[in-house]
């Protein structure tokens, strides 16, 4: 089936209205949990095939927030999808104002290899929702994810209402070529200026979910073991292949030789004095990236880890010290187990630091200093963040999850999806018992009456 007759039956199902009744939009979200479910074993083989994903890891961060924001919007859906009533001014007296959420039409998803799963579905609960028809289209880097939601989808549903297309960067050029309502896109920055320059041709409205170097602050008041055990979870889960890792410490001087020895012992209580022989720790995704990330090991500065199996495309969890902005490991975004340490004295430098980079998706401080809390929030522009944590922003759904700049743009989870992809169509509805004829012509003598009228109001 071609990409036009794919984008031309969507646009055929979405005339037809079906997929604006609330209740077909919520029997589709438990058809999409339902299908899940029956699959996790399936889904659990895939991602161990793709990166040797851990089972837990694959559970938590991959099916888990998908179950759980199913369920909350499957508990609001109906009330956000309400007219919701406005505020009416004095010029339209008497009137009544409404804003309807109603959904674009058809909407391309652009899923992440990251995290094939939850990276792919979850925007596309949020397409559901809101009463779009969606196209999505999985990264064929994990494609062994990618041919598994192909078939979970196109089996089960209407290929007018949800279908995914599989392929690569040339399958995705020939969709936006196509009369598309709304793009949400997930992946690198290059290629997000890529979408939205293809968006441009046909002013479709875009969100880009991108990355960048998330910074990890770690002042001289911060509870240090416990910081140290949040940053290193954060940081190798997948093997630190999440947009949102930290991808670097900034960590004051006197805490330094603290900081690594505890971050040396915690990565062994993590995954064994040997992490290549634990099932607790993933695999980066091809040799491509690997072979990327080993070039970014400077051995001379590794203070834990560095060893490397090409065969087995294995990075071990790996710090490095000494680092400075000139290093190539600090030139972009790492996506992978290696966390490169910087000191500060001053709070002043590290805030200047950051300022001057491209902002960041995430930034997480650890500190118990309210006032340095205060000013990082809010002299440091970047998507969302935790203080003393790491990554658990994202798993509350009451908290808009996007980037700024260079990361991105655009915010999902929870009603920030249902509203991503809607358009709030506003509507006045005026009562016809009286019509003020001052608005009308000629207006000869009437300007002086309304700058009086408007000066008493």
């Amino acid at each position: 089936m071609s990409m036009k007759t794919i984008v031309e039956q969507q646009h055929i199902f979405f005339k037809n209205g079906q997929s604006l009744d609330v209740s077909y939009r919520k029997d589709c979200l438990h058809k999409l949990k339902s299908l899940l479910q029956q699959n996790e074993e399936r889904i659990f083989d895939a991602l161990q095939a793709d990166f040797r994903k851990p089972l837990f890891e694959t559970y938590e961060t991959e099916l888990l927030p998908i179950y759980h924001e199913i369920d909350h919007l499957l508990d609001h859906l109906a009330e956000w999808a309400k007219p919701k009533k406005a505020n009416s001014s004095f010029f339209n007296f008497p009137s009544k104002s409404y804003i309807h959420s109603q959904p674009y039409g058809v909407s391309l998803i652009i899923g992440a290899w990251n995290y094939p799963i939850h990276l792919t579905i979850a925007p596309l609960l949020g397409s559901v929702a809101a009463g779009n028809c969606s196209i999505l289209k999985p990264s064929e880097l994990a494609p062994h994810s990618s041919t598994l939601i192909a078939e979970l989808i196109n089996a089960n549903f209407d290929a007018g209402y949800l279908h995914v297309v599989e392929g690569d960067a040339a399958t995705t050029q020939q969709l936006l070529d196509q009369p598309l309502d709304h793009i949400f896109f997930t992946g690198s920055t290059g290629v997000g200026k890529i979408i939205m320059k293809a968006a441009a041709e046909q002013l479709t409205p875009v969100t880009l979910e991108l990355g960048g170097k998330s910074p990890t602050i770690v002042d001289q008041t911060a509870d240090l073991p416990l910081a140290v055990k949040r940053i290193a979870w954060g940081k190798f889960i997948n093997a630190g292949q999440t947009c949102v890792s930290p991808d670097y410490v900034y960590i004051h001087e006197s805490k330094r030789e603290e900081f690594c020895k505890l971050l040396g012992e915690q990565i062994t209580e993590f995954y064994g004095p040997d992490p290549s022989e634990s099932n607790d720790f993933a695999r980066i995704l091809n040799q491509r990236h690997f072979k990327r990330l080993q070039q970014l090991i400077d051995p001379p500065k590794v203070q834990i880890g560095g060893q490397t199996v090409p065969k087995k495309n294995y990075i071990a969890p790996t710090v490095m010290t000494d680092v400075t902005w000139e290093d190539p490991i600090m030139k972009d975004e790492i996506f992978g187990p290696i966390l490169p340490i910087l000191t500060f004295k001053n709070i002043d430098e590290v805030i200047e630091a950051v300022r001057s980079k491209p902002k960041p998706l995430a930034l997480y401080l650890f500190s118990d200093n309210s006032r340095i809390q205060e000013r990082i929030i809010n002299e440091i522009s970047f998507g969302g963040g935790c203080i003393n944590d790491t990554i658990m922003h994202l798993g509350n759904y009451d908290l808009p999850f996007g980037g700024i700049g260079q990361s991105g743009f655009g915010s999902y989870h929870g009603k920030h999806s249902f509203d991503t992809f809607s358009h709030q169509k506003s509507v006045m509805k005026k009562s016809n018992w009286l019509d003020i004829s001052m608005r009308y012509p000629p207006y000869n003598g009437k300007l002086k009456w309304l700058k009086r009228l408007t000066n008493y109001l």
